[in-house]
């Protein structure tokens, strides 16, 4: 368990670094200056998020709980560890018309990511259901 705990860290510091680069690279090629601290604090941001959503995939792991438990607990955690790290940040203004608007946004790119997850494993499921009714 341990060793799944360090593989998800670093994998989420891996995916933080890419959005820091993808970041960093927009900026570059808009010629928008900025302060090595603010870079530092939003890729530490992004790290953090990264860490999160890495550790937080253990939940769908878990044995106990339906699929939409699971997800809604979930959703509830990614949305309050992402307005705590968004806010203070600055990636989203402290009123409460951007928060809301924040929320929205979010939730969509959510709902849109578990869709294609869940796409994905039930296209897995039919897979491997036609490979065992094959062999048997």
């Amino acid at each position: 368990m341990i060793r799944k705990i360090v593989e998800r860290c670093i994998a989420g510091i891996a995916f933080g670094g890419i959005a820091t680069f993808i970041a960093l690279t927009i900026m570059k090629f808009g010629h928008i200056e900025g302060y090595a601290s603010e870079i530092w604090n939003h890729m530490l941001a992004s790290f953090g998020l990264g860490i999160y959503f890495g550790l937080a995939s253990l939940i769908f792991e878990m044995e106990k709980g339906s699929p939409l438990k699971k997800t809604a607990i979930h959703y509830c955690l990614s949305i309050v560890i992402w307005l705590i790290i968004a806010l203070p940040v600055g990636w989203l203004p402290f009123n409460l018309l951007s928060v809301i608007v924040g929320i929205l946004i979010f939730t969509i790119i959510y709902s849109i990511y578990w869709t294609g997850f869940y796409l994905y494993f039930k296209k897995v499921e039919t897979t491997m259901n036609e490979h065992l009714q094959k062999r048997y």
